[in-house]
């Protein structure tokens, strides 16, 4: 027998080279090892998570590449492989989820596995994988589709759902997609979609039916969470009434409407304050939730959340909150409140800086330290905080 190893250690490099180099072109996830290595990528220099998430990296990379450039080879079994990668490694990026998935497709195109239905079913069913039905069509054939739903129809829950209307738009069959977009929490893209379905299936009559009676439905939603909202103004009852008047196209006038209610209630009430703040930022307007944080009673951790928000922008105007909260947490005693207080005077030290009042901080330390001089801890955590106590 041939001493292969000895042989190849006769070799000199270049020729050793040129072997391996071949025998990577024919196999791809040789291939995409040894682009891990020259990129540097060792297991002992990355941690184990980013290192399989590089690995997984130029694998598709090298799949990709090949079915581009139209390899006779068949790639399904690698492409197979590193979805289930994927999903063992439980990637955080959907995107990377769809591309391994999409690129397995392309593979199975001229080379469909015997049992490519029931591994669809498992990865969607058990693994949770997006599944695009329409890229196996090929792939699967009428044969496939016809076993794939009858394994789904024996499931439940929403990923099964979700197959069964891939399968049901694939087939064109309308009933049994208008039955599963029917079971949907109505919303507006729903209802839009049954509109759709109808139109293209040439039920216009019905269509026209549909979209009126959900016009008055979402008509009587919103009256109906108007009523609720005015009965008790909070971001939960604002949030629900925007929903539904987002989806007649009378937010805005419902928008000013509601926010005059909670402006009313804010003034003398400070759970209705702290509604209206969180309300308007839930609304993405940062500005007047500062200014109604500033002119109603909101409370102290809403102040604070603001506060934070506004930090960036204007610095000097955050300073006197901080000082509260600093007041607050001195006033709670204990060692964890100490230690916080500490870091936010840190923080207070930092804003005065940027806000160009460097000069006022160390009087405004000063009138703490003298008020709280028989705290100890305090003055310990203040001081393990970097922060110089004043002299006397």
């Amino acid at each position: 027998m041939t001493d292969l190893q000895g042989y190849l250690r006769s070799l000199d490099a270049e020729t050793l080279a040129g072997l391996l180099y071949e025998q990577a072109e024919r196999d791809p996830e040789l291939h995409a090892r040894l682009q891990l290595r020259a990129g540097g990528e060792e297991p002992a220099e990355v941690d184990r998570h980013a290192g399989e998430v590089t690995k997984i990296a130029a694998v598709l990379d090298t799949v990709q590449r090949l079915l581009d450039s139209g390899s006779p080879a068949d790639l399904a079994p690698l492409a197979r492989r590193t979805v289930e990668r994927v999903l063992k490694a439980q990637q955080d990026d959907p995107a990377v989820v769809r591309r391994a998935v999409a690129l397995y497709a392309r593979a199975c195109a001229n080379r469909p596995p015997a049992d490519l239905a029931e591994w669809l079913a498992s990865a969607a069913l058990d693994h949770g994988a997006e599944i695009d039905l329409a890229a196996f069509v090929k792939p699967l054939g009428d044969s496939g589709l016809t076993q794939l739903k009858s394994i789904v129809d024996k499931h439940h829950g929403p990923a099964a759902e979700r197959f069964a209307e891939q399968l049901a738009e694939l087939s064109g069959d309308v009933d049994a997609l208008l039955e599963i977009l029917s079971r949907r929490p109505q919303r507006l893209d729903v209802r839009l979609k049954i509109v759709r379905v109808l139109r293209g299936a040439g039920r216009t009559a019905e269509a026209v039916a549909y979209a009126a009676r959900a016009l008055n439905q979402n008509d009587d939603a919103v009256k109906t969470r108007g009523t609720e909202f005015r009965r008790a103004p909070s971001e939960k009852t604002f949030l629900a009434l925007r929903e539904a008047a987002v989806e007649l196209g009378r937010w805005e006038t419902e928008r000013e409407s509601a926010l005059a209610v909670l402006r009313k209630s804010a003034e003398s009430d400070e759970a209705a304050a702290d509604e209206l703040v969180r309300v308007l930022l839930a609304e993405e307007r940062p500005e007047e939730a500062w200014q109604a944080a500033r002119r109603y009673p909101c409370s102290l951790p809403v102040l604070l959340q603001v506060a934070e928000l506004r930090e960036a922008e204007a610095p000097g105007e955050v300073i006197d909150v901080y000082k509260l909260f600093v007041n607050h947490l001195i006033e709670q005693k204990g060692a964890s409140h100490y230690e916080q207080a500490a870091k936010r005077l840190r923080r207070i030290r930092q804003l005065h800086r940027k806000a160009g009042t460097a000069d006022e901080f160390a009087p405004y330390l000063a009138e703490l330290v003298t008020t709280h001089k028989r705290k100890a801890r305090l003055l310990a955590e203040i001081r393990q905080a970097r922060i110089a106590l004043p002299k006397g």
